[in-house]
C-alpha cells in the first residue's frame, strides 16, 4: 500500500480512469488460465475471472467498458492465445471474444442479482413468495406459454450451474467450428 489519503494519491496516479486501469489489472494477477488444451485453458479463464470479480464485486462494473492493457490483463489473454496458437486466428479472435463476452454478462448479471438481495433483504424463496401470485395471473392470461412453461417445468439452476451449463455450451459450439 502506498500509505497516503485518497486525495494524496493523485500525486502517484493522474486520473481516477488511470486508478481504475491499475486497479483492474491487479485483479487480472489473479486470473491466471491452466489446463492442457483450448478447451481447458478457456474453461480456467472464464471460472478465474468469474472467482476474481465475486471477490471483487466493482470488477464486474469494469470488466468489459473500458480496454484492458496491463501486464496482467495481457499475461491472462497470452494464455489463452498461446493455447490456440494452431487454430486458424478466423476462429481463434472470435472464440475468445464469445467466451470473453458470456463471462462478462454472466458475471454482471449474479452480481447485479446478488446486490439486488443484499438492497431487498429478501432471500430467492421470499422473492418467490412475494412475485410469484402477480406471475401467475399474468400465465393465466395465456400470453406467455413458454415462459410458463419454463418457469413450471424448467429445471431450476443455481447460479454456478447455469454458469457452467452455459459456458459448455459455448465450448461445445468452439469445439464444432474449430473440428469443421
Amino acid at each position: 500500500m502506498l500509505d497516503v489519503g485518497p486525495m494524496r494519491l493523485y500525486g502517484y496516479i493522474a486520473t481516477k480512469e488511470e486508478l481504475l486501469d491499475l486497479m483492474v489489472d491487479t485483479v487480472h494477477a489473479e486470473i491466471q488460465p491452466t489446463g492442457n488444451g483450448w478447451r481447458e485453458v478457456l474453461h480456467s479463464f472464464a471460472e478465474a475471472t468469474r472467482h476474481a470479480a465475486h471477490q471483487h464485486e466493482w470488477l464486474a462494473d469494469l470488466i468489459g467498458g473500458r480496454p484492458q492493457l496491463g501486464p496482467n490483463t495481457l499475461a491472462s489473454g497470452e494464455a489463452v492465445l498461446a493455447v490456440m496458437g494452431d487454430v486458424d486466428l478466423n476462429t481463434v479472435v472470435p472464440a475468445g471474444a464469445a467466451v470473453n463476452a458470456y463471462v462478462i454478462g454472466a458475471v454482471r448479471r449474479e452480481i447485479t442479482e446478488r446486490r439486488a438481495e443484499r438492497v431487498s433483504g429478501m432471500e430467492e424463496e421470499q422473492r418467490q413468495a412475494a412475485f410469484g401470485p402477480c406471475l401467475q395471473r399474468t400465465f393465466a392470461t395465456g400470453r406467455f406459454p413458454a415462459l410458463a412453461r419454463v418457469v413450471h417445468d424448467g429445471p431450476h439452476l443455481d447460479a454456478d450451474r447455469t454458469f457452467r451449463t452455459g459456458l459448455d455450451f459455448l465450448l461445445d459450439g468452439i469445439e464444432a467450428r474449430i473440428s469443421s
